[in-house]
């Protein structure tokens, strides 16, 4: 099997100083965060039953909807009367980010390209009460039902599932704006207190997902209406993956860079990026490892 480092293929992407720092926060065990979810309940319902529920937790500068969580685990919640009912949705801080970059709006007609379980899908029909057309695409039929369970569960409306793989979806299609949150290598989620993980790192896997990554981002920006804008992200910190992937495909269309605020998301730890207005986050004990680029098409 086609084994390599991780550390280094970190040393070939980053420096030795952002090397240790990427390490270091692989090894720490993250808080629970968690999302409001405004179609089913409210920030100051929530804020009142987990001061009941004895759960101390944190405000997210960066969005209104979101608690970082400081005494309790996932477990803790799967109990609570908010969690089933769907007033809530645990969720990392950096999964959160892409949407909140990609501004859905009421009436846009959205594509989430491979959509399960749900996580952005139903952030998208939270940020605009129900009011945009999301189509939302899955080609694993048991995820596919995982989705579908979890639309329902939180209220998600006008939302189109579709059991298919997005990289064949028919370009008769057309879309106000596109996320797309490719499968990856996963090495910005990783928690490596097992030093087997740092050593041994499957290149096989990373060579799938660059075929795939590739075909879902062509097909994106074909299917994309000209003028609008799409959200490509993924949960790796691997250059390949992100910002060499952006690169080599977006020389064959008309695109630019829509540089990400800064200042809107000041809080969030970073790594450097090739590419000017990109976000390449950090993992720490707050964040996953994740990158995310704003593109905007072309007349």
């Amino acid at each position: 099997m086609d084994k390599e480092s991780l550390k280094k293929l970190l040393e070939n992407d980053y420096t030795k100083e952002d090397v240790l720092k990427i390490l270091k926060g692989l090894e720490e065990k993250r808080n629970v965060s968690l999302r409001v979810n405004t179609i089913k309940s409210s920030i100051e319902e929530i804020k009142q039953i987990l001061t009941q529920e004895e759960v101390l937790f944190e405000t997210v500068f960066w969005y209104k909807d979101a608690f970082i969580i400081l005494n309790k685990d996932e477990k803790f919640f799967l109990n609570l009367d908010i969690y089933k009912e769907g007033k809530i949705y645990l969720q990392s801080l950096s999964s959160m980010l892409p949407v909140l970059i990609l501004e859905p709006k009421a009436c846009e007609n959205i594509l989430d390209m491979t959509a399960a379980p749900g996580s952005k899908t139903t952030q998208m029909a939270s940020l605009t009460n129900n009011q945009a057309n999301i189509t939302a695409i899955e080609k694993n039929k048991i995820r596919c039902e995982r989705l579908k369970y979890n639309l329902d569960k939180l209220g998600a409306k006008r939302v189109s599932v579709l059991n298919e793989d997005a990289r064949y979806i028919n370009e008769s299609f057309s879309f106000d704006k596109i996320l797309l949150d490719a499968p990856c290598s996963g090495t910005g989620t990783l928690y490596i207190k097992n030093r087997m993980i740092i050593e041994e790192f499957d290149n096989e896997l990373l060579k799938r997902v660059l075929s795939v990554q590739e075909a879902l981002l062509r097909k994106a920006l074909k299917i994309l209406k000209p003028g609008q804008d799409m959200i490509y992200s993924t949960c790796s910190i691997l250059k390949r993956e992100n910002e060499d992937m952006i690169m080599q495909v977006i020389k064959d269309f008309k695109v630019e860079v829509v540089p990400i605020d800064e200042t809107q998301f000041k809080a969030v730890p970073r790594l450097p990026s090739k590419i000017k207005g990109a976000m390449v986050v950090r993992p720490d004990k707050y964040y996953e490892g994740f990158f995310v680029i704003h593109l905007k098409k072309l007349g």
